[in-house]
């Protein structure tokens, strides 16, 4: 065989993509300097749209070495420039990288009106885009501007993450505005389990600073209680409650929900009634999209009609724990165990939901028919319609009612992203009962007897959970309190006769 004919010549590059090539390897490992040389050797350097985001990717990616910044800053700009004049159109990517250099020269509004500009490419937005100027104008102590940059990107429907929202509670910190400081203390709290060290002490620094011990307001006690009821527990977003100087310690939460620093009880957070139902309704209108609609619709007016159930059971979830699918096996004894060991515990019957092929295979084995046919007269089972996902219904079911739900199942599933991982966890974390079964014997993880979030109390007093490491035990966690300092009491005994 003759190999010459078999061996392949090496194309020569063409000079456009040999100035693509070198450019690619810049940016991989984002070279400033070859990127410049590249750039000013080459006769004409061929400013695609791909080639100008490379170069400004290598530019924005620079600005944190002091040696680099200034030649970084240069370029880019020279290059956004050049690209204007010759009309190209440029995308989101090229708008973040240009507003990321306006801001490392501190100029928040350029970097602010670039990002604006986005919709004026037909562009969807990012919130990074958007974070350039949000930040230039934290770091610049410009409190009203950054406050600005936040109203736009919420108008969009973006949502802040906690570095965002840490930049925003230092600015207002340092301005000395105690309702912004407030403001973004619930927001933190809305949307975060744990809340990083790096934050947790811009909130130390606030309670441990004169503003704070000046802010404060007299309420009503049952008009806090009534409001934190309302709100699922937890808080209550009235303003600073009390007066005086706060007590700022680093602490632990005791296993029961007790601070062992004020001594204040926490409490589990629920879900408010009006998200509850927002979010029973959403549930339903996802599954009558997935599921053959006048089978969920008859489900729902079954519901409604049977709405004392306190717990709801996850059948299928229980049944097949630890047990060999290849056979196909389904454990009626666990799942028995559970339900028996809910209806102890609550002397109520609860509300299990299994397919309906399930459901008559089982009535079809005559060892199990009868506990079967007995959860029948009961009440005490929904066989969901052949060719259904039960998971719509045993989820609907336990939203619905507000109450329990007993399953291992995670719920990160495809049908669950659809819903929303914020509001959804919190609702997870109140309601979902998870179990086991060691050596046969059965054991409920009921739900925390506190939440792991930043609560308000009805004093006024808050505590601030730091984030942990995943295998962190819970009860080692490091929280922050902070409580108003009890008023001296004065000693009148020498007034009295």
């Amino acid at each position: 065989m003759d190999h010459r004919n078999g061996r392949r010549k090496r194309q020569k590059l063409t000079p456009e993509a040999q100035f693509r090539s070198t450019l690619d390897h810049c940016s991989k490992t984002k070279d400033l300097s070859s990127a410049i040389s590249l750039y000013e050797s080459a006769a004409s350097p061929i400013l695609t749209l791909n080639n100008l985001n490379s170069f400004l990717y290598i530019c924005s990616n620079s600005l944190s070495d002091p040696q680099t910044r200034e030649s970084a800053i240069d370029l880019g700009f020279k290059l956004f420039q050049r690209h204007s004049t010759e009309n190209f159109k440029p995308n989101e990517a090229t708008l973040t990288a240009v507003a990321r250099l306006a801001a490392a020269k501190g100029d928040g509004a350029y970097a602010f009106e670039l990002a604006k500009s986005v919709k004026d490419h037909g562009v969807a937005p990012k919130l990074r885009t958007f974070v350039p100027a949000l930040i230039c104008f934290c770091d610049g102590g410009a409190a009203d501007e950054a406050y600005e940059v936040e109203a736009y990107v919420e108008s969009l429907g973006l949502r802040l993450e906690e570095s965002e929202l840490a930049a925003l509670l230092k600015v207002s910190v340092e301005a000395g505005k105690e309702q912004r400081v407030y403001e973004y203390l619930h927001k933190l709290r809305a949307n975060l389990r744990g809340i990083s060290e790096s934050t947790v002490a811009i909130i130390e620094s606030w309670f441990r600073g004169k503003k704070a011990s000046e802010v404060g307001l007299i309420v009503e006690p049952n008009l806090i209680k009534d409001v934190i009821t309302r709100n699922g527990g937890g808080w209550h977003g009235l303003g600073w409650i009390g007066d005086g100087e706060w007590i700022v310690r680093r602490t632990s939460i005791s296993p029961d929900g007790r601070c062992c620093s004020c001594h204040e009880q926490l409490v589990c957070v629920d879900t408010d009634r009006s998200e509850t139902e927002k979010f029973a309704q959403s549930v339903a209108s996802l599954a009558m999209e997935r599921e053959v609609k006048s089978n969920f619709k008859e489900f729902e007016e079954w519901l409604e009609q049977h709405s004392d159930y306190e717990t709801v059971i996850d059948g299928a979830n229980i049944g097949l724990y630890q047990q060999n699918f290849a056979e196909g096996s389904f454990s009626i004894s666990q799942l028995d165990a559970v339900v028996k060991e809910v209806h102890d515990k609550s002397k109520k019957w609860p509300l299990i939901v299994l397919h309906s092929k399930r459901v008559r295979s089982l009535l079809e084995d005559a060892s199990k028919r009868e506990l079967i046919k007995e959860w029948m007269d009961r009440g005490a089972l929904y066989g969901t319609p052949y060719g259904s996902n039960d998971d719509w219904y045993w989820l609907y079911a336990a939203v619905k009612l507000k109450g329990l739900l007993v399953t291992n199942d995670e719920m990160r599933d495809h049908i669950f992203e659809l819903l929303g991982s914020n509001f959804f966890f919190r609702w997870k974390e109140r309601h979902q009962v998870r179990y086991t079964f060691v050596k046969g014997a059965l054991k409920l993880m009921m739900p925390p007897s506190y939440s792991v979030i930043i609560q308000e109390s009805e004093k006024g007093s808050w505590h601030v959970p730091v984030a942990a490491g995943e295998a962190s035990d819970e009860c080692s966690r490091t929280w922050l309190c902070a409580t108003r300092a009890p008023p001296e009491t004065e000693d009148i005994s020498d007034n009295h006769p």
